[in-house]
């Protein structure tokens, strides 16, 4: 019987002739790296490439952006909805106790879309970039007039 037959894969070249094993090698230590860019705050200069960001506060019902400080009766522009609510608070979670995460709260505040007056109240705030493009010149002829400025 020939040889191929006794084998799991039958396909030409798989164990057809014993080969040398090359020697394992060690694993290299790694060295030392150079620190990277440094990291840059949000108030500081921006590099071309990055997008500036900026803190923006929404509504918690319909996602309208809203100017800081939240003020203690304030209600939304759009929808009416009560601005210093639990919903609105960056402690507010449906899972935690109380839902809120805030670890000193000793009573529910009910109900959780109206307003109340909460000391452990802080806005829940989130990041974005600004995506828009900054105002080109007003026309081609001024465009090209820039280059030679």
């Amino acid at each position: 019987m020939n040889g191929m037959s006794d084998r799991k894969y039958r396909q030409r070249g798989y164990q057809d002739e014993p080969r040398e094993r090359e020697p394992r090698r060690e694993k290299a230590v790694p060295q030392e790296r150079t620190p990277g860019r440094l990291l840059q705050s949000a108030s500081g200069p921006k590099t071309p490439n990055l997008m500036a960001s900026h803190e923006v506060f929404r509504c918690a019902r319909c996602g309208n952006r809203l100017a800081l400080p939240v003020e203690a009766l304030g209600r939304c522009s759009r929808c009416g909805v009560d601005l210093h609510s639990c919903i609105s608070c960056v402690s507010f979670d449906t899972s935690a106790r109380f839902e809120c995460s805030h670890p000193e709260l000793k009573a529910r505040v009910s109900p959780k879309d109206e307003s109340n007056a909460c000391a452990f109240f802080s806005p829940r705030t989130t990041v974005e970039r600004e995506t828009g493009t900054p105002a080109g010149p007003p026309s081609a002829r001024q465009a090209f007039d820039d280059l030679f400025k």
